[in-house]
């Protein structure tokens, strides 16, 4: 079975990109098409996709492509048609949400998408750019937006088979694309042995507080920081975003005893979690939510905004705590809610199992096979 894999483009490193690796270590022989691939942007990721057969279209070749991700947007519908998939058996597009990869001239191929979400930009939900301030941008985008739509409700229809992150994401699916799906939920790579789990019962020393991943608006890391900063809650928060938001993270947290830790490595990602009293969570609308299942993984509770797929992996009072409000005082609530309470790190290891990397593995596996052999 020749298989061939499309991601949108290669700039970040997320929980869509673990995705696009589990499932290249899946198809290790699968080239990969995307738009751009921006390596330098990758940071101790890098190494990760060097030996990969990555293809790439014509945008590859324009100057400051990296800061045209979003204008792209109007170009990439062509893009991705002058893919040949021709020789190909099966096509799986890891669809971060970004673009329209499922556009594509398919020919005789079966096409899955694994689907985070379709564009939230498109569909009302919050993103990384404010470019709605701008009267002048906000014009431009709604009528550009309109026609996007138009194109992202074709190109969903040419997918034979859909897989949703979340139940979340699958009722997203179900309401813009007249479509239904299969549940498989994203890899957590929480086998490791680096990332050994708490030797006693209870978190009983710890006393810092963890935010972090990657730093987007939708993610709310500023309202963590202020809850934290004005009732002198110790925290630390790594990660890496859009220059804008992550200059005005590093603002707040001067003159305080907040700590930013900036990117890190997995190793040291973990290392900050496995030392956490509890990873503190706030994204709005989040599609899954890789994070607060690594936290899980290493025994550490969450407290976590009560929306998206994160209610799919945390239970309340038993591996963490939700607030309801996106405001200080609910998030303030809720961590003398969770400091009343006795968390076993052992329930947040079990609860995380369930989304490990070789699950996903075998999970995605079995239904490409069964589902492409059935076509055939």
């Amino acid at each position: 079975m020749k298989v061939a894999i499309i991601h949108d483009y290669i700039k970040e490193y997320g929980g869509a990109e673990r995705v696009l690796e589990a499932l290249h270590e899946i198809w290790p022989d699968a080239p990969v098409y995307t738009t751009v691939y921006l390596p330098k942007f990758l940071g101790p990721h890098r190494e990760r996709f060097e030996k990969w057969d990555v293809r790439t279209s014509f945008l590859q070749y324009i100057p400051f492509k990296e800061k045209l991700i979003s204008p792209f947007r109007i170009l990439v519908p062509f893009m991705f048609k002058t893919f040949n998939f021709s020789n190909y058996d099966v096509v799986i597009v890891s669809a971060t949400g970004a673009y329209n990869p499922n556009i594509i001239n398919k020919k005789s191929s079966t096409l899955f998408c694994y689907c985070h979400t379709p564009p939230r930009y498109l569909y009302g939900f919050a993103t990384a750019r404010e470019w709605k301030k701008n009267i002048f941008f906000r014009a431009i985008g709604e009528i550009a937006n309109h026609f996007l739509r138009l194109v992202d409700f074709r190109s969903s229809q040419n997918v034979d088979y859909f897989i949703a992150n979340s139940k979340n994401v699958a009722g997203r699916i179900e309401k813009f694309y007249k479509k239904e799906s299969v549940v498989i939920y994203p890899p957590v790579d929480i086998d490791s042995s680096k990332y050994h789990v708490p030797s006693s019962k209870y978190k009983k020393n710890t006393k810092c507080y963890l935010a972090g991943g990657r730093l987007a608006r939708p993610k709310n890391i500023d309202l963590i920081i202020d809850a934290c900063r004005e009732n002198k809650i110790p925290l630390k928060v790594f990660g890496r975003g859009f220059a804008g938001y992550e200059n005005e993270l590093r603002e707040k947290i001067k003159d305080s005893s907040i700590e930013f830790v900036g990117e890190v490595s997995d190793e040291e990602k973990m290392e900050f979690m496995r030392n956490a009293k509890a990873y503190l969570f706030a994204s709005e609308d989040e599609d899954f939510g890789i994070t607060p299942v690594e936290a899980m993984s290493v025994g550490t509770p969450v407290i976590a905004y009560k929306s998206g797929g994160v209610v799919e992996s945390v239970i309340d009072r038993k591996t963490g705590v939700f607030f309801s409000d996106l405001t200080e005082e609910s998030l303030k609530r809720a961590i003398k809610q969770f400091n009343n309470l006795t968390i076993d790190p052992n329930d947040c290891i079990k609860q995380a199992k369930k989304f490990s990397k070789e699950r996903f593995k075998r999970e995605i596996k079995k239904f490409v096979e069964e589902k492409a052999i059935h076509v055939s």
